[in-house]
C-alpha cells in the first residue's frame, strides 16, 4: 500500500476551484497489487478488495482520480466530489460526442 501525502498548497485552494475536489483529506492511498501467475487472480484480487474494504470507514469514498484503474469507472462521480455535477456541464458543452473517453471518463 503506498501512502501519499496531500498538503502544502492544496488546501490553499478552494475544493471547486479545480476538479479535484478532496483538498481537504491528507493523505492518499494506493492499493498496488502484482502476481506472476494467473491461477492466483482469485486469491490475490479478493485480499485487495477485502483490504480496501477494511480501509473505508477511514476513507473518504472519492480519490484521486489518476490512482483509479480500469475496474474502478463506478467510483468517477466520488472521485471529483462536489465538482461533478460542474465538470459534466463542462463535459457536455465542450465535448458532447464524447471524444475524450479512453480516460477515467465522465460521459456527457
Amino acid at each position: 500500500m503506498h501512502l501519499y501525502p496531500i498538503n502544502g498548497a492544496c488546501h490553499s485552494v478552494a475544493p471547486d476551484a479545480t476538479a479535484f475536489g478532496h483538498r481537504d483529506a491528507n493523505f492518499s492511498m494506493v492499493v498496488v497489487s502484482a502476481w506472476s501467475d494467473p491461477s492466483d487472480d482469485e486469491a490475490n484480487i479478493r485480499w485487495v478488495r477485502d483490504y480496501s474494504d477494511a480501509m473505508a470507514p477511514y476513507s473518504e469514498t472519492g480519490g484521486y482520480i489518476n490512482f483509479m484503474d480500469g475496474d474502478d469507472n463506478e467510483r468517477v462521480r466520488a472521485n471529483y466530489g462536489g465538482n461533478y455535477d460542474r465538470l459534466v456541464e463542462i463535459k457536455r458543452r465542450y465535448d458532447p460526442a464524447n471524444i475524450f473517453r479512453i480516460n477515467q471518463n465522465i460521459a456527457p
